[in-house]
């Protein structure tokens, strides 16, 4: 008989991996600051992600259902948050420039990626309709999915944070740098659009 779990592992990985707002920061943080300082921004994305499916899973996000106009509030907060980001990655040189921009993102930032990504409340949602079934209650939901995407965030975004280190080790010029850094702000401010056609 088939572990019932791994289909919630499959999903979790896949969900977690593929391309988006957070894994694009991820890239620029690791090939801007290195592994080592870019950890507070990929714990706070794991860390905002595992909250964000225990919310789902306890029924939080039905108050998004409910009230549209605080979905259309979310959208508009997480899109100008994750142009913000965008702007700064794209203005950004070689690492050794601009000091005002020399501190990697934050913890907190981290977090507030996700909660205030309407893809990342899909997910979550998502997650919470299709594997209720593994759960006895809410509470129990609530951990098993918790745990699974954030340990998954915490692994894809150490590996896309890993690329941008290894692609950092390629760039030698100031010109290289621009290309990367404006190509990653518009992959970042591109991760918008499906929050609003969705």
């Amino acid at each position: 008989m088939p572990d019932p779990v791994a289909p919630l592992a499959l999903f979790a990985i896949v969900s977690t991996i593929t391309p988006g707002g957070a894994t694009t920061l991820a890239t620029a943080s690791g090939a801007r600051f290195g592994f080592r300082r870019s950890v507070p921004l990929m714990a706070g994305i794991a860390v905002g992600l595992a909250s964000l499916a225990a919310a789902a899973a306890i029924g939080l996000a039905g108050l998004l259902l409910a009230v549209p106009s605080l979905r259309t509030a979310m959208n508009l907060a997480g899109s100008a948050y994750l142009l913000w980001l965008a702007w700064r990655i794209a203005r950004s040189g070689s690492p050794n420039l601009q000091a005002e921009l020399a501190a990697p993102t934050r913890f907190w930032s981290g977090m507030c990626l996700l909660w205030l990504n309407p893809k990342g409340w899909a997910m979550a949602l998502g997650a919470a309709a299709s594997f209720a079934a593994l759960a006895s209650g809410p509470l129990q939901l609530a951990i098993l999915l918790g745990s699974a995407l954030g340990f998954a965030a915490a692994a894809s975004m150490s590996l896309w944070c890993l690329a941008g280190l290894m692609l950092s080790r390629l760039l030698r010029t100031e010109r290289q740098w621009r290309c990367l850094n404006a190509l990653l702000g518009l992959l970042l401010a591109a991760s918008i659009i499906p929050m609003w056609i969705t």
